[in-house]
């Protein structure tokens, strides 16, 4: 059941980018085929949430209870990487610090062009993919 052990790479990897490394080597896959599977897991949610963000947004707006607390460290995190490296810079960190599913709603929140987002996106899961595969597949007695 190949397949099976590739779904399983890809939905741990649109919940958690290192969880698809981590599945790979538990299920013995090659690191190309688990930097594949990875990149497609992180793109499943970034393709998700860019479609769905703006629908998303707008119901929380419309059923929030109370007023968003508007300077929290979290906040100020996300507008400090926007003011400093844009849609590049939550690209970049979206698969080491933030999750696919959180990275892709902040640039959404920032209103971030959808043919922008999955650009950066894809070239920052590509880059990422590999290093984090080979890290999880070369350094000995890190997983194994």
């Amino acid at each position: 059941m190949q397949y099976a052990q590739y779904v399983s790479v890809v939905l741990a990897s649109t919940l958690k980018f290192v969880g698809g490394p981590i599945t790979g080597i538990a299920f013995r896959l090659s690191w190309v085929e688990t930097a594949a599977c990875t990149v497609v897991g992180m793109m499943l949610s970034v393709l998700a949430v860019s479609f769905a963000g703006d629908v998303l947004l707008r119901l929380q707006q419309r059923f929030r209870k109370t007023a968003p607390r508007r300077f929290t460290r979290r906040t100020r995190m996300a507008v400090r990487i926007w003011q400093r490296a844009g849609m590049a810079g939550i690209a970049f960190l979206t698969p080491i610090l933030l999750t696919p599913i959180g990275g892709s709603a902040l640039a959404v929140s920032f209103n971030v062009g959808r043919v922008k987002l999955i650009g950066f996106m894809l070239v920052s899961a590509v880059f990422w993919a590999v290093i984090q595969t080979l890290l999880v597949y070369q350094v000995p007695g890190l997983f194994r």
